[in-house]
């Protein structure tokens, strides 16, 4: 499926190496201001070549809007948009046409689609196609404005240099203002020192991203297979080098007990609400009202600037060392991604929840 969503959809096309990446957005409210300078940065946040921990492939990410907005505002019918590459080196894959890169999406690529694929940057599979993600995400972030729904994430975790799990104990603010997109300036700047020996080793790391949502209304989500947990873990685990996702407590409430993991309801000054939230702002597969947090564990970038043994597509063992430009640490980058995700989802399930009653 090149597509997302049930009411607020986007389909993508394109390729790393092809001529544009871009993509239809369906579902989109009428009337939503369009702010350009603030998708713009959003791809900012994104594109590559923007620090010395990211690949130095150097691209503007200039987003062009097609259809769909009129004298500034959406009209409601499907806005075209598309980001166009201009600074690829195909000639840096050249030597991976036959070949299988270990851990990428080469050999299942290829058996799906009967051999026929893009080898040059990962075609399809490329992070590169996460751009439409991120415009996509900030159209659906202009319109959670309105609603008073913000979205903030940042990197809780770089291999073994970890902030505490309480996002309450940091200043969300101070996420871009240093490279690694981390609240926690002294951790940030281990981080980044981290990144860069890794990096110099001709190796990668993975690492965590939390992610928190304020302004949620109650009411959000499906009760059965809809639930909003499920539908964020599913967004999530459709982003490049994502393994896995938690939300509230996750596996670390495993061990505890019902009387430490219960969230207490009150009646404060005449709004209903929970004296704790380990549930993460979620209860029954439908938002609380309470802060949506989770996180998201993505691995180390399958890209190694080492020679690692392969076999080619014949089957024949071969050795294989990459070139090319590629991200040491996949986590500063994916940030933004990682909001986008979040802001469709939560859109389309607020849209979907105005489908239930009258």
């Amino acid at each position: 499926m090149n597509k997302f969503g049930n009411i607020f959809t986007l389909t993508t096309f394109g390729e790393s190496h092809g001529e544009a990446i871009g993509g239809v957005v369906d579902g989109m409210p009428a009337g939503i201001e369009i702010d350009m300078e603030f998708i713009q940065s959003e791809l900012n946040r994104r594109r590559p070549g923007q620090s010395s921990i990211t690949t130095s492939r150097q691209e503007a990410d200039q987003v062009e809007l097609l259809s769909g907005v009129f004298e500034g505002r959406t009209t409601g019918c499907p806005i075209g948009f598309i980001v166009r590459n201009t600074n690829q080196h195909s000639q840096d894959y050249e030597n991976m046409r036959q070949l299988f890169r270990p851990s990428h999406a080469d050999y299942t690529y290829h058996y799906k689609y009967g051999g026929n694929r893009d080898h040059r940057g990962g075609g399809r599979s490329s992070a590169r196609i996460t751009i439409s993600r991120v415009v996509a995400g900030a159209l659906a972030k202009l319109a959670l404005r309105q609603l008073g729904i913000q979205i903030q994430a940042y990197t809780s975790q770089v291999g073994t240099i970890a902030l505490e799990r309480d996002y309450r104990k940091y200043d969300l603010s101070l996420t871009e203002t240093n490279i690694v997109r981390c609240p926690d300036p002294v951790k940030a700047a281990e981080m980044v020192q981290l990144i860069t020996q890794v990096r110099a080793e001709g190796d990668t790391i993975g690492g965590v991203i939390t992610c928190v949502v304020k302004g949620c209304p109650a009411g959000i989500g499906e009760p059965e297979f809809g639930k909003l947990h499920a539908a964020l873990g599913a967004a999530m685990l459709s982003i490049n080098a994502v393994k896995g996702f938690e939300y509230g407590e996750g596996f670390e409430g495993a061990s505890a007990r019902g009387s430490e993991q219960n969230d207490v309801f009150v009646n404060e000054y005449g709004k209903i609400k929970t004296l704790t939230n380990h549930s993460g702002g979620i209860q029954g597969g439908i938002s609380n009202g309470q802060d949506i947090y989770f996180r998201v564990a993505f691995k180390p970038v399958a890209t190694l600037l080492r020679e690692q043994n392969t076999v080619d597509t014949a089957g024949n063992p071969t050795k294989l060392t990459a070139k090319g430009r590629h991200d040491p640490c996949v986590l500063p980058r994916a940030v933004p991604v990682v909001e986008a995700m979040t802001a469709m989802t939560l859109l389309d399930c607020y849209l979907l929840n105005k489908t239930i009653k009258l």
